[in-house]
């Protein structure tokens, strides 16, 4: 009788010379890996880092408003900071205007005119620009982080790229609004009626860049809030006061002789930029992207309504047991 292997042992027997290595006794155990060695590992690790940074995340509410209000308190450090160029500005505001009286479409003298004679418009379009050029910015991300975190970053992306691409706007071409104007006879309102509508007006004047008026980012941030709406909202009549919202904004800024409406141009352009690069960096438009997404913890989805999900009904408690069965 043959005497027994040891468990784990190969059991080697001779035939013609060559020696045949029976199966070892662990079946379907894989050989190991050889180590990653730490260049493929470093290299692994930041695709996965670029990977978890490109998916849609749940916004952290601290973090988006620090994030915010950094990115503005830097907009308006930098916006500031653009030389003036007084002559030049003016220069390029004289080019503009002739530029649009060749196309037959130097409109803005007439409607701000048209509009400073009815005061209580007037007045009400001066703190108009004043006012929701923040606060529709400002309501418009806290219905995104509300109602749609998975679409939240990449629509704030496009904010910020816009705004972004603006700044070199205002370094690049310092342009002249229509009622700084030599020669023109645009109407400063908010001089003409003493209100408090513009950061370049007034007791605000130097607070503010007079000279950076191309592109509007009143026209680039309004259209981005009209287009999110209309895009995301299920009310018909907030999908129509999203479309409506910028056109509006576009009459304030030609009545109150802030911008030409080539400044808006400018705006939708910038506005363009920004939709491009958040749509290169997250593989799709903002609106294409899925509403709710997993926490970072786990798979449940997050957000307000999230927590609503169908839950599984208990199981049926045991019936007790009778004395009968007991005895039997």
């Amino acid at each position: 009788m043959e005497d027994s292997l040891p468990m784990g042992e190969t059991d080697v027997t001779a035939q013609e010379g060559r020696s045949t290595a029976g199966p070892s006794p662990i079946v379907g155990e894989a050989a190991p890996e050889p180590p990653a060695t730490s260049h493929a590992a470093g290299t692994s690790g930041w695709q996965a880092r670029l990977r978890s940074l490109r998916s849609p995340g749940r916004p952290r509410i601290w973090f988006e408003i620090l994030l915010i209000a950094v990115s503005y308190w830097l907009y308006s450090l930098v916006r500031n900071a653009v030389p003036e160029q007084k002559a030049q500005a003016l220069a390029n505001a004289d080019w503009i205007w002739s530029a649009e009286k060749s196309l037959g479409l130097a409109f803005e003298e007439t409607v701000n005119h048209a509009v400073n004679s009815v005061t209580w418009l007037i007045v009400s379009m001066n703190y108009y620009y004043a006012t929701l050029h923040f606060v529709v910015t400002i309501g418009v991300l806290v219905w995104l982080f509300r109602r749609h975190p998975g679409r939240y970053a990449a629509t704030r992306l496009v904010l910020f790229a816009t705004t972004a691409v603006a700044l070199l706007g205002y370094y690049l071409y310092p342009l002249a609004p229509p009622r700084l104007m030599n020669g023109a006879n645009f109407i400063d309102t908010v001089l003409v009626h003493e209100t408090w509508g513009s950061m370049a007006s007034g007791n605000f004047k130097n607070m503010s860049n007079q000279y950076a008026a191309m592109p509007s980012m009143h026209i680039g941030w309004s259209l981005w809030c009209g287009l999110t709406i209309f895009a995301l909202a299920s009310a018909p009549w907030a999908r129509i006061l999203g479309l409506l919202y910028p056109t509006l904004t576009l009459v304030v800024i030609v009545a109150t002789a802030n911008h030409f409406w080539l400044d808006a141009v400018g705006g939708m352009i910038c506005l363009a930029f920004g939709y491009a690069v958040s749509r290169a960096w997250y593989g799709s438009l903002p609106h294409h992207l899925p509403k709710w997404v997993p926490s970072r913890q786990g798979s449940r989805l997050t957000g307000v309504r999230s927590a609503r999900l169908p839950r599984p009904s208990p199981e049926p408690a045991p019936e007790p047991e009778t004395a009968g069965a007991r005895r039997s």
